[in-house]
């Protein structure tokens, strides 16, 4: 893909983790061949920049000779600890290559896009609330998966609830359906009608009655059983959750940042835009940031670390992966929320090894203020940057710190295209001929309601939280107090000395 750096390169390791060798062999090829930057994205995968057509495919080539098997066709995403996760509610790898079968089967993947995707959760320590989705399967219990489409944890619109056998049925179906629209068409392209016609039809060719829907059922969090009482489609809600609204101001409104308790939005809605230390041990029940100790199925636990805004240069990278090995880790996982999971490790082998990630500047906590915080490589690592949009973001981290808002989502973009968050964020700091502009409640694409210089946005902030102290209500985010005070007072704070 060309980018304002030159060409990028994203790889999906076919089984899932890297040796520490194969690891620092892949670094030495993105040194050798791109401009030296490693990258995990916000779904789990690895990216290598700054090549050129001719590098490319040289690296290509040494990839094939590390032996680094790809993914490739449409993404069916699971927990990077799929089927070791003592805390799963059921292992979701047999239902996620059962549902890659027959995409291939039936040709699927030439004629949908290249965004389409599946995510499979099984509901283990690391969860995937924050992936987008085209179609989604949640489990529900041991028997049961909750099938929606279309978004992620906040935004979704849920389907129904089927069995294993089932829910593989129904995606394929709702594959079909997205294909129909050719290679543009996405879920979110989907009418009601034609999410009913998929599921009716499903449930016919297995001669299912489908569930009644009434138009008077209320529009709670109930569900609406099936007359015919199928198990295998348990229950179609008709209600409308969701709030139409542009943000998700709380937890999981950042893609690829934290996952969030958001609503399943009805398959009548339409589908709103886009939107510890480190020896905390993970709860599914309380806590799926991928950083820091996972229990495993035996005795070995895996440790999750974040690169600083999914970004890491590959010397330092080598440096992490020749610790890993010496501390005995089996491999290394690429995980969703840009990270990566050292797998095979003992308690004292993590502790040693957390302190070189705290050295070597990797974050090691889910306090960490940089994981609130979107940023592209911004200038001078990518043409297109007109500011330096991680130095910005790494100086509101430092400078901000525990004074940045827990529901302020943050995006620092070094230009309009808004790459590292392309959906809108409650407050957008971007780079323009003006400066650095200020956008709240959008896109790197929007109107700006105030401006500082680049190297001034780091200071703006530290005035807009102390601005936000002062004036947000008891029962206001930060996102609704920004909207509220309006484009003069932000202004003002900005211009304040």
């Amino acid at each position: 893909m060309q980018t304002g750096d030159g060409l990028l390169v994203r790889i999906n390791p076919l089984v899932g983790e890297l040796t520490p060798n194969t690891l620092i062999g892949l670094c030495e090829s993105a040194a050798r061949h791109g401009n030296g930057i490693v990258e995990v994205t916000a779904r789990g995968s690895i990216q290598i920049r700054g090549l050129t057509e001719e590098s490319a495919c040289l690296l290509a080539e040494e990839v094939d000779t590390l032996g680094i098997a790809v993914r490739s066709g449409v993404p069916v995403d699971t927990s990077p600890l799929a089927g070791i996760d003592p805390e799963e509610v059921v292992d979701p790898a047999p239902l996620a290559a059962a549902i890659r079968t027959g995409i291939e089967a039936a040709g699927l993947a030439s004629r949908l896009g290249p965004k389409v995707s599946v995510v499979v959760d099984g509901c283990g320590q690391i969860r995937l609330g924050a992936i987008m989705g085209d179609v989604r399967l949640v489990a529900a219990d041991a028997e049961r998966w909750r099938l929606s489409v279309a978004g992620d944890e906040t935004s979704t619109r849920l389907v129904g609830e089927f069995d294993a056998d089932a829910a593989c049925r129904a995606t394929l179906d709702m594959l079909h359906a997205i294909a129909a629209l050719g290679r543009q068409g996405r879920a979110r392209d989907l009418k009601p009608e034609a999410l009913r016609a998929a599921i009716a039809g499903f449930e016919a060719s297995r001669s299912f009655a489908p569930p009644s829907v009434l138009p008077d059922i209320s529009p709670a969090r109930g569900e609406i059983g099936s007359s015919a009482g199928s198990a295998h489609l348990k229950a179609l809600r008709m209600g409308g959750d969701g709030d139409g609204s542009l943000i998700s101001p709380l937890a999981g409104e950042m893609s690829g940042r934290t996952e969030g308790g958001g609503k399943d939005r009805d398959l009548n809605d339409q589908p709103s835009p886009k939107a510890a230390d480190s020896n905390h041990e993970h709860s599914a029940a309380t806590d799926s940031s991928p950083i820091g100790i996972f229990p495993l199925t035996g005795a070995r636990i895996a440790l999750g670390i974040a690169l600083p805004f999914g970004s890491v240069d590959a010397p330092t990278l080598t440096k992490f992966s020749q610790a890993a090995k010496a501390a005995g880790a089996t491999g290394i996982r690429p995980a969703p929320g840009r990270t990566l999971l050292v797998m095979g490790l003992d308690r004292t082998a993590a502790a040693t090894l957390t302190s070189t990630a705290q050295s070597l500047r990797f974050v090691t906590s889910p306090a960490d203020p940089r994981i609130r915080i979107a940023a592209c490589p911004g200038a001078p690592a990518c043409a297109s940057g007109i500011i330096a949009a991680r130095d910005v973001a790494s100086n509101i981290a430092t400078k901000i710190g525990d004074d940045l808002d827990p529901t302020l989502s943050l995006h620092v973009s070094g230009c309009a295209k808004g790459c590292a968050h392309p959906g809108p964020a409650a407050l957008t700091i971007v780079g323009d001929e003006k400066g650095a502009a200020f956008v709240v409640g959008g896109t790197a694409k929007g109107l700006p309601a105030s401006y500082t210089a680049g190297y001034e946005a780091a200071r703006g902030m530290g005035r807009l939280m102390k601005l936000l102290a002062q004036e947000r209500k008891p029962d206001e985010n930060a996102a609704a107090c920004l909207a509220r005070l309006g484009a003069k007072r932000l202004a003002q704070a900005l211009a304040q000395e």
